[in-house]
């Protein structure tokens, strides 16, 4: 019995996107050309990057199907992303564009059998494999993994992030209801 399958997927999927898209709206357009280092991307061009990221597992798992990574023009696949991470987009543009490609990917999400979820693909080594499922946690971990960097921006631009602004309210909350 499977216990956590494309539904469970789709849904926390939606939760982290949801707390992406949180941040980018707490931060102001007037920073979003801010870059935390040299050499890393622009706070837009990190968010735009997160947007259409899961461009790569809808291609290789819905419309490729593929069983196997052996293959794969990584090298396209990355100028194609450069190219389109590019493109000059205002804030609302890039929010937007969070909202649309995540809920397009959590839909398909959804649908997912065990059975397509179990379904193992080789890694690019042809040695090693592992399944759809886990091959598709990785676009969740690639959004948190992001997500993380741009709540340390938060904190360079002196911006509380939300999460931690929730919790301090919960923490607030339960101490008030206990005096």
């Amino acid at each position: 019995m499977t216990t956590y399958g494309g539904t469970e997927l789709a849904n926390s999927f939606r939760t982290v996107r949801k707390n992406t898209i949180q941040v980018a709206e707490d931060i102001p357009e007037s920073q979003y050309e801010y870059v935390a280092a040299p050499e890393c991307k622009t706070v837009g061009r990190m968010l735009t990057h997160i947007a259409i990221a899961v461009r790569f597992w809808d291609d290789i798992h819905r419309k490729q199907r593929r069983t196997t990574m052996q293959g794969i023009d990584f090298f396209a696949m990355a100028e194609r992303a450069e190219s389109e991470e590019s493109a000059p987009r205002s804030k609302a543009e890039i929010v937007e564009l969070l909202r649309t490609e995540g809920e397009q990917f959590a839909a398909w999400l959804e649908t997912l059998t065990p059975e397509f979820l179990a379904e193992m693909v080789t890694e690019g080594d042809g040695k090693t494999a592992k399944s759809r499922f886990e091959w598709l946690l990785g676009a969740k971990e690639h959004e948190l993994h992001h997500r993380a960097q741009l709540m340390l921006i938060e904190r360079q631009l002196g911006i509380v992030p939300h999460l931690t602004r929730q919790r301090k309210e919960r923490i607030a909350q339960m101490r008030a209801a206990k005096a």
